[in-house]
């Protein structure tokens, strides 16, 4: 067979190392060897020995997800072999986590991490139940962490000088020593007028960076993911 599909651009590339790295960009490979964990329904094919089970969150994961709404549904991949993680062709990018760091991310836009990654879900510090209830998914520990974007994303430096105001339907993640509140943009009288749309943002303030992506998840789209 010809034409442009068996071309070098879309033949997948052989293993160069171990675990997790981008096969294209809609498209990250995982090489195991041993085990890693991915969200359930990510794997789009793979090849080799490899197991594929439903990991459980434990009963304290249960009722964290029955109470937040913030779940990351994950099975665990074990053996030896590749297997390609995607999301409805959404961008792919891949997150190197450092000992003593933390991550925390939208549970909508987790792919596939390493083992050796450990993730909690936490109430955004400033935000409280009566503020909306935000919660999102920190990941500690050590390893590379794959995540997926609608469009290119957004990566905005943050300051004690120069806090940043994200919207809370658009915001991905945000790096580790950053301060976050809920910032109200209008007033009770203005909301009633109709407003901006724009009534509440998340603040961060401190040293690091704000993912955001480049649109704001509807809430028929946030119920998909």
């Amino acid at each position: 067979m010809k034409g442009d599909l068996f071309s070098s651009e879309y033949m997948v590339r052989p293993a160069v190392e171990p675990g997790l790295t981008a096969e294209n960009a809609k498209c990250l490979k995982y090489t195991v060897n041993g085990e890693m964990l991915a969200r359930q329904g990510a794997m789009v094919a793979h090849r080799g020995e490899l197991k594929f089970e439903r990991k459980g969150q434990g009963v304290g994961g249960m009722i964290k997800r029955a109470v937040t709404g913030e779940g990351l549904p994950l099975m665990a991949v074990r053996g030896r072999g590749e297997a390609w993680f995607a999301h409805e062709a959404q961008n792919c990018f891949i997150v190197e986590v450092e000992p003593g760091d933390q991550f925390t991310v939208n549970g909508r836009n987790v792919l596939c991490f390493d083992a050796t990654l450990s993730y909690d879900i936490k109430t955004v510090k400033g935000s409280g139940i009566a503020g909306g209830g935000l919660f999102n998914s920190v990941f500690s520990g050590h390893g590379r962490l794959g995540l997926v974007c609608e469009g290119n994303p957004l990566v905005i430096p943050v300051s004690p000088e120069n806090p940043v105001y994200v919207d809370t339907d658009a915001v991905v993640g945000w790096s580790a020593g950053l301060d976050t509140s809920l910032h109200r943009s209008q007033s009770f009288g203005s909301m009633l007028r109709g407003g901006s749309g724009e009534a509440v943002q998340l603040m961060l303030r401190g040293n690091g960076v704000v993912v955001v992506r480049p649109s704001e998840a509807t809430p028929q789209s946030a119920q998909q993911h």
